[in-house]
């Protein structure tokens, strides 16, 4: 009897054991996340480094369990995450070779990353060919999913056709008379895929406008002065520029003393970023996107309030678009893992189960609710607003005015459609309100 009963509380005493085993296992899992942004080289500055503080900021946040509803749960479903950060400085054919270290060295769960469309071109196939889920939280390049299909590559973020229709738009919401336009854009897919947008949607907006200069400098080129000298020989109504980063800064603080910025009415597609460090040397006048609804332009909400505030007291200015962007592609991933562990029982998912959850979601961001809708599910699309540059003297900063919003579906082409193919054809199907 004595021994029976030694055997049950032994028994009982395993199954205890490995119960708590089993919960300090599940305690000390992570979602180990590659994060990949420019952290040296021209595009750090203005670029890089806010979009990994904007992740700093949140997943500090989201680890403590601090984030708003619904996004209140600890980190990834319960699980803390744990950020491996690379530099994107250096080339594709380097990336490739990091985006293989962070799956094969550093074990990462997955990787959220790039900035640079080239770079975006070549690792996309690299994970696909590794079967290991990757999240382009940027790139413009309209490219990454019209050209190929992928099960494990996702963009949480709208490319770049619908910034440069957005610009078109509103500068025909606004009057302006156009007769002719310049281009200045960077000699890579993004310059290249930028120009043909902004032309396709100029033809659609202003059919008789003609395309005068089309320039474009290599990326991170930094002297603009043969550029400036070509763009003013013009007299264009509009020049229009995709340029960010330190090539951005360069063409605005180099053009700007020789009146390049009170010749033509100057759009730039990708710009609210270098409001911030150019202060007052930013003109006055400047047509600007923020590749979405970020920034000085963000719609009013909880989520975006909360956003602002911890990273306004972390770093002492207020966000712009890479930080967004980088914001939106963490909290859609934190969506869809939960998602997937509802289904799945509570465990860590697997790259297939996130897959599922994030391909064709939805979900709320401090720039507004992002959907992907395109590319089979694996394309973000999102509304966006442009507005203009003007100082405000009591506060002593650039602020921007006379800004206008547009839906998604009005910037953006309609599911299974490529871009060019949208605008060459009149946009069909946009609804603009």
């Amino acid at each position: 009897m004595i021994k029976g009963k030694y055997r049950y509380i032994m028994a009982a005493g395993a199954l205890l054991a490995a119960g708590l085993a089993g919960a300090s296992a599940q305690a000390q899992q992570t979602f180990k996340v590659g994060i990949v942004t420019f952290l040296s080289g021209p595009a750090a500055e203005s670029f890089g480094v806010p979009a990994w503080n904007g992740g700093k900021v949140v997943i500090d946040a989201l680890n403590r369990g601090e984030g708003p509803a619904p996004y209140n749960k600890v980190g990834f479903g319960g699980l803390k995450i744990e950020p491996v950060v690379i530099d994107e400085n250096g080339g594709a054919t380097k990336q490739v070779q990091e985006l293989r270290n962070l799956y094969q060295r550093d074990n990462v769960d997955f990787v959220i990353g790039y900035v640079g469309s080239g770079d975006c071109l070549a690792v996309a196939p690299a994970a696909e060919e590794l079967k290991r889920l990757l999240v382009l939280y940027d790139c413009g390049t309209p490219r990454i999913f019209e050209e190929a299909k992928y099960d494990y590559v996702f963009r949480t973020a709208a490319h770049g056709t619908m910034d440069n229709v957005a610009l078109a738009r509103y500068l025909k919401n606004s009057n302006v008379k156009v007769d002719n336009f310049s281009l200045i854009n960077q000699d890579y897919a993004w310059g290249h895929d930028s120009k043909a947008d902004f032309i396709g949607a100029m033809a659609n907006m202003y059919p008789n406008a003609k395309v005068e200069a089309d320039l474009l400098p290599k990326f991170g080129a930094g002297q603009y002065g043969t550029e400036v000298s070509a763009l003013m020989r013009t007299n264009s109504s509009v020049v229009h520029s995709s340029l960010w980063g330190g090539d951005l800064q360069a063409l605005i603080l180099q053009g700007a003393p020789r009146g390049l910025f009170k010749k033509s009415v100057v759009a730039l597609s990708a710009a609210d970023h270098v409001i911030p460090p150019l202060g007052d040397k930013m003109p006055e006048g400047v047509i600007i996107g923020a590749r979405g609804a970020y920034g000085l332009m963000a719609p009013k909400s909880a989520i975006n309030d909360w956003f602002w505030k911890i990273y306004q007291d972390a770093y002492k200015t207020y966000p712009v678009q890479a930080p967004y962007r980088m914001v939106q592609s963490i909290l859609g991933v934190k969506n869809a893992i939960e998602k997937a562990m509802e289904k799945n029982g509570g465990k860590k998912p697997t790259n297939e189960e996130i897959a599922a959850a994030l391909r064709g979601s939805e979900w709320d961001s401090p720039g507004g609710r992002i959907r992907m809708v395109n590319g089979n599910g694996h394309q973000a699309i999102q509304d966006i607003a442009i507005g203009k540059t003007k100082w405000d003297a009591a506060s002593k900063s650039m602020q921007l005015v006379d800004i206008q919003r547009f839906p998604a579906e009005c910037v953006n082409p309609p599911p299974n459609m490529k871009s060019q193919d949208w605008l060459k054809a009149g946009m069909p199907g946009a609804k603009c309100n």
